[in-house]
C-alpha cells in the first residue's frame, strides 16, 4: 500500500461539547470532500487497531490517566481541575477516555503502517492533539496522540523521528515530552507565544541535556501572510531536517493558520498552506525515502476552510492534484449544516481580501527572528 487514510466513524466521538470550537465534524467534511473529488478511494481507508495502556503510560503519568478514566465514568473526582479537566478548554464528557484512546490508536496505526513498510505514507485527520502534557490536559487535548505514536516508532522500530508542527499554536506538549532526547527533533512554526496560547515556542527553547539543539521554534508575527510564512519555513525547516537526518517525518498539519480562523491571527491562504504541505512531501522524499505521517490538529473554521486545507494536505501526501472546483454534490450535502456560505473552489480568491496593515514591518520582523534562530541553532549544532 502506498497511501493509507486511517479512519473510523467513531473517531468523531471526541467531541468536547456541542458549543466547543473543536468540531470533530471536520473529519467527515474532509473525507466526504476527498471522496467526491475521487482522490480518496476505499483501497486507501484503513481501520485503526487499538493500542494498549502500556503504550499510553510511556507518555502519560498513571495518576493522570486514572483521573481521566474516573471523570469519563461520571465519578465524583474532586481533583479533576488540577489535571486540566473540567475547564472551559477541556470540559468533561462521558466516555472521554475511550474516545481519546481511539484517536491515539489511529495516529499510532498511521505511524506503524509507515514505520513497518506496509505503507509509504499515512494520514490521520482526527489526530494532532499536541498540547496534552504528561500529567495534564491542555488546549482541547486530553492525551497526546502524537507523542504516543512517535514513541512507538522510536521504541519498536528504532527510528529517528522528525516532528514538524505547522499549526498556528506552538506544539508545546510534544516539545516538552521529548525536550531532553536526541532521537526526536521537534520543529514548530507558529504565531508568537507573546500573543497566542500556549505562550511558549520561543527561539531560546532549544532542548536540554541530550536534547540540546533538537527543539526548533520559529515564532511568527500575528497577521503573517503566505510569502513571509513560506520564507520562514524555507529558511528553518529544511535546514533542521537535513541536520537531523530523520528516518520518518510526522507532520502536525493544523489548519488554523488560515486568515478566516477565529482562534488565531495568522493570515495564510489555502494556497500558502498547500505549498507548505508540498514542501513537506518533497522533504520526505529527499531525506527519508518518502516516509511521512500527517495528522490534523487545530482548525476552527470547520466548514469553509478546514476541508479545503486538508484536501490539499491529502493531495500533497499522495502526490495527486485536486480539481479547481469543489464538487457541487459536496456543497449540496453540507450547505444546510454550514453556518457560512461554502466556497466553490479549493483556492482562495485573495484579490478580495483587504490589505494587512504593517505588512512590511511584519515581514521584516519575521526575517530578524529567522536570522536569530538560525544563528542560535548553528552555534548549538557546532557544539555537538
Amino acid at each position: 500500500m502506498d497511501y493509507a487514510f486511517v479512519y473510523d466513524p467513531a473517531l468523531s466521538q471526541y467531541e468536547l461539547s456541542d458549543s466547543h470550537p473543536f468540531k470533530p465534524v471536520r473529519l467527515e467534511l474532509t473525507k466526504s470532500l476527498l471522496t467526491a473529488t475521487g482522490l480518496l478511494e476505499d483501497k486507501h481507508t484503513v481501520q485503526p487497531y487499538p493500542i494498549n495502556e502500556t503504550q499510553l503510560l510511556r507518555i502519560h503519568q498513571k495518576d493522570y490517566v486514572d483521573a481521566v478514566k474516573a471523570v469519563s465514568k461520571n465519578a465524583n473526582f474532586e481533583d479533576a481541575y488540577s489535571y486540566g479537566l473540567g475547564t472551559s478548554d477541556n470540559p468533561i464528557f462521558p466516555n472521554m477516555h475511550e474516545a481519546i484512546m481511539r484517536v491515539c490508536s489511529a495516529t499510532t496505526t498511521a505511524v506503524h503502517l509507515v514505520a513497518s513498510g506496509k505503507a509509504q505514507r499515512a494520514v490521520n485527520l482526527s489526530g494532532g492533539l499536541h498540547h496534552a502534557h504528561a500529567d495534564k490536559a491542555s488546549g482541547f487535548c486530553v492525551y497526546n496522540d502524537l507523542a504516543v505514536a512517535i514513541d512507538h516508532a522510536v521504541k519498536k522500530f528504532k527510528l529517528r523521528v522528525a516532528y514538524v508542527d505547522i499549526d498556528a499554536h506552538h506544539g508545546d506538549g510534544v516539545q516538552w515530552l521529548f525536550y531532553d532526547r536526541n532521537d526526536v527533533v521537534t520543529i514548530s512554526l507558529h504565531e508568537s507565544g507573546r500573543y497566542l496560547f500556549p505562550g511558549t515556542g520561543h527561539t531560546y527553547e532549544i532542548g536540554k541535556d541530550a536534547g540540546r539543539g533538537y527543539s526548533v521554534n520559529m515564532p511568527l508575527e500575528p497577521f503573517s501572510e503566505d510569502v513571509s510564512y513560506l520564507e520562514a519555513f524555507e529558511a528553518v525547516v529544511p535546514l533542521a531536517l537535513r541536520k537531523f537526518k530523520p528516518d520518518l517525518i510526522v507532520l502536525q498539519a493544523g489548519a488554523d493558520m488560515h486568515r478566516y480562523d477565529p482562534l488565531a491571527d495568522l493570515a495564510l491562504s489555502v494556497q500558502g498552506m498547500s505549498k507548505s504541505y508540498q514542501r513537506m512531501s518533497e522533504l520526505a522524499d529527499e531525506l527519508c525515502d518518502g516516509r511521512l505521517v500527517a495528522t490534523g490538529g487545530g482548525g476552527y473554521d470547520p466548514f469553509r476552510t478546514v476541508p479545503r486545507a486538508w484536501g490539499q494536505l491529502w493531495a500533497a501526501v499522495t502526490r495527486q492534484e485536486l480539481p479547481k472546483d469543489i464538487p457541487a454534490a459536496w456543497r449540496k450535502q453540507w450547505e444546510r449544516q454550514s453556518p457560512v456560505e461554502l466556497p466553490e473552489t479549493f483556492a482562495d480568491d485573495v484579490t478580495l481580501w483587504k490589505a494587512i496593515p504593517r505588512h512590511n514591518e511584519i515581514e521584516s520582523h519575521n526575517r530578524a527572528v529567522v536570522k536569530r534562530l538560525v544563528n542560535t541553532l548553528g552555534s548549538t549544532w557546532g557544539d555537538q
